[in-house]
Parts: C-alpha cells; structure tokens; sequence
C-alpha cells in the first residue's frame, strides 16, 4: 500500500499533463483501496495475487494457468499505448511487457530491482539514486513528457501541479458519517485535533514496529501535556493485540479509536487528527498526502527512500546505527528500541496547533 501511496503526485501530474487520456492503474487488490479514493485515474484493474498464491498452494496448475491467461486476455485488449512501471520490480516489469504497449517507461540499471530494467524500452535517469520514492517516480514522469525549461530536474513535475495537489487524499461524506455513527457510542463523534497513533505495521514489516511499551510512554507524555491521544489499527488480530497492549500499559489515557476496516475509514480517521505518528507505514505516507503533520519513527528502513511527503510538515525521530538500514529486520531491533519516547512525544508537540509551548518545557526538563 505504502508504493501505491506514493505514486499518487506522480500520477497526479500524469492526469495533469495528459487531461484527455485514458488512465489505467494495474494494482494488487490489497491497494485498489488507494486508487479508488484518489480518484485520479479512469479504471483500476486488479492483478490477481491471492488467488493465484491460494492456487499455487494447493499445487492446482490447472487453477494457475486459468488465472494467469484470463489476465492477460484482459490487460492486452486494453491495447495501451504507453505503460509506466513505478514499481521496477521482476513483476511489474514483465507485466509491462506483457501489457503489449509499444513503449515502456520504466528505471535503469541501478534503481530498477529484479532486472525489471530489461523490460522497458525508455530509462528514466536520476542524478542520484539516493532520493525518495517521491522524487524517483517524479523522474519516470519527467521521462514522459520533460520540462522544457528544466529537464534535469526530477522535482520537474510534482513542482509543476504542487499547488493543485493539497491534499491528493481527502474522506468521503459516507465514511465520515459512518465514523461519526460508530464514535456515537462512546459520545466522541465531535472529536477532533487529537494525536493519532498508529503503531502496527504489515505483516512482513513487524521489524518496523515501534514496542507497545515505547507507545504508552508517548502516549503518556502527550496525555501529561494536555494533548488527547488516540491509538488505531486495522482489522488484523496481531494489531489489535498491539492496541491493547498501549492502553493497558498507558493506564488507560488513551483513546482506542475504531479500527479502519478499509482505506476509507483511515481517511475519515485521519481528517480528524491534528498530529499522525507511526513508524515507516502506508498509513504515515497516506496522512502525508491527506495534508496531517506526520512524525515518523524510523530504524531499519532507509531515511532518504522513505521521507514523506514534502508538501506537509513532518517530523523524523532516527538514531543511524551501523546496520541500518535493512531489510528484513533482527530479532533484538534495536533500531527501533534505542529510539527515545521524550524524543517522539517533542516531534509530536512540535508539530501539534494547541501545544502551547509545552515542546520546549518537554526538553527543559531533566
């Protein structure tokens, strides 16, 4: 969800540059969610992936080959003119060969991962390849249509439609209504400018994760700064363990907020909160481009790749070890534990409107 997230002021200034164009987005079903609520495309095609990983699991070929030539029946009657691979991945790059389109825009050897860079008949260029995913899909972009007065500069098109891209993400009137009639229960429908925490992580990211015991200490900094603090998860068991583990070691000063049964309902939630901190997630990069201040708590994953979104303020609490960044993570994750809660709960404030200097007591106090 976080890729898809972030390609979205990309494809904003696609749908900028190209306003007539049919615009396809090919998306795992986990993501459509994000595209759908964007709203900047005409048609979201889903790849198929659970079902063809349930039918590789049951050894069912059968099942596999049905699955995979339906597909690309599909994508090839679309007939595309012009695929841009974001992703630069084994599989995305040979789903954009497969796509039929005559050309293909896509990264280099360098940024492209899998040899994905194989697939592709046009090659974005970056200075650098130590910039952020924003400004990597910038530079794709660029390679479609580059700026005239400025085609080295991969910033080119998201500088472009910047002041049309506040916020890219916005709730809808059904999902803040059924917000607000699930809050009714507790009497928060009215709630508002709250910290919003959001400690889980996906399933194969857990080493992302900031300890629940490091969240109830935040939580209870903000909550002896006056600061109302919520905690929020999705649907996953494991999350809502983690959720019940804060309040619980917090004593209860924090407020579980529904849990986001869809991409919509992260929204809805967001629209509410003054402040949003989590660690290295979709969800941090989806408040980013809902126009909420983020404080990302960042270990294992690579500062400059993962920045938010530049367009609103943000905070960074990072210790740089020697192993970091990785990728798959440690047992001891010890990047994410030498990590300060007086450290978070300060970024926090910092960005907060009714802090009240309550940032700069915080760092007197001994």
């Amino acid at each position: 969800m976080g890729d898809v997230i972030r390609t979205l002021p990309a494809a904003e200034s696609v749908r900028e540059l190209y306003p007539g164009a049919h615009l396809t987005w090919l998306v795992e079903p986990g993501a459509a969610g994000v595209v759908d609520a964007a709203g900047i495309v005409d048609e979201t095609l889903i790849f198929p992936r659970p079902d063809l990983v349930e039918a590789v699991r049951a050894g069912d070929g059968v099942s596999v080959f049905r699955l995979i030539g339906s597909f690309l029946r599909k994508l090839r009657r679309r007939q595309f003119e012009v695929v841009l691979d974001f992703h630069g991945i084994l599989k995305s790059g040979l789903l954009a060969r497969l796509s039929g389109a005559p050309l293909r825009y896509g990264y280099g050897h360098g940024v492209a991962r899998e040899f994905s860079a194989v697939f592709v008949n046009r090659h974005a260029t970056l200075r650098d390849a130590q910039v952020s995913r924003f400004v990597r899909n910038a530079a794709l972009v660029n390679a479609l249509a580059p700026e005239p007065t400025a085609k080295d500069d991969t910033l080119a098109p998201i500088r472009r439609s910047a002041h049309r891209l506040r916020p890219i993400l916005e709730t809808t009137p059904l999902a803040e209504a059924r917000l607000s009639a699930r809050l009714r229960v507790s009497g928060r429908e009215e709630a508002r400018d709250f910290v919003l925490l959001h400690p889980g992580a996906s399933a194969g990211a857990r080493h992302k994760r900031y300890p629940a015991s490091a969240w109830a200490r935040v939580a209870m900094g903000l909550a002896d700064c006056g600061i109302e603090v919520w905690v929020a998860s999705g649907v996953s068991r494991d999350e809502r363990s983690l959720v019940d583990r804060i309040v619980r070691e917090s004593r209860g000063r924090v407020v579980t907020a529904p849990e986001t049964r869809s991409f919509d309902d992260l929204l809805a939630l967001l629209a509410r909160a003054a402040v949003f901190a989590s660690a290295d997630t979709g969800p941090l990069h989806a408040a980013s481009l809902a126009g909420v201040p983020v404080v990302q708590v960042l270990g294992p994953t690579d500062p400059v790749h993962n920045e938010p979104w530049q367009g609103t303020p943000s905070r960074r609490v990072y210790v740089p070890l020697p192993c970091a960044p990785c990728r798959r993570g440690c047992t001891s994750a010890a990047c994410m534990a030498v990590l300060p809660p007086t450290s978070v709960v300060a970024a926090i404030l910092s960005l907060h409107p009714q802090s009240s200097g309550a940032a700069a007591r915080l760092e007197q106090t001994p």
